[in-house]
């Protein structure tokens, strides 16, 4: 859907919740495949067993992408992605966990390279279906502001 926005018009302190997504076997062959990641951590279910985990666990950056990808649902066209910070893999994921990513707005600021935007940080949780923090960072992003101040 689109919304457009305006860096003013966005409140801190705003949150969305996208819906879930179960994590699956097929998900860790193909990220496997697509990353070349085939560590035992994720691919080796007997070498797992032995673990503190009991189990395989999902490649963090899977977790990332299916995480921020699950956000995808709301396109502002005021806005880009700059980037994340802080990225963090808080709790391990396993085959059949339920995933799903709360999104607040966290705090805004001037953009010194581009007088007619500013920043937008937004706090990203990918929770799982106990509401444990799996994996949290920070989304950047660059919005157009509606007003820019006389120079």
């Amino acid at each position: 859907m689109e919304r457009p926005r305006y860096l003013e018009e966005i409140e801190i302190g705003e949150v969305r919740e996208t819906y879930g997504r179960t994590i699956t076997e097929t998900d860790f062959v193909v990220h496997a495949g697509h990353t070349g990641d085939f560590f035992p951590h994720h691919m080796d279910a007997e070498f797992m067993a032995k673990s503190e985990f009991g189990g395989r666990i999902a490649h963090g950056t899977m977790i990332f992408a299916i995480g921020v990808g699950l956000t995808a649902t709301e396109i502002n066209p005021l806005a880009f992605s700059y980037g994340y910070d802080r990225l963090r893999f808080v709790r391990p994921v396993f085959i059949g966990d339920t995933i799903r990513t709360r999104i607040t707005a966290a705090r805004k600021e001037d953009d010194p390279k581009r007088p007619q935007s500013g920043k937008l940080f937004e706090t990203v949780q990918v929770l799982n279906q106990r509401d444990e923090v799996v994996l949290a960072c920070e989304h950047i992003y660059v919005v157009q502001k509606k007003e820019v101040a006389a120079a």
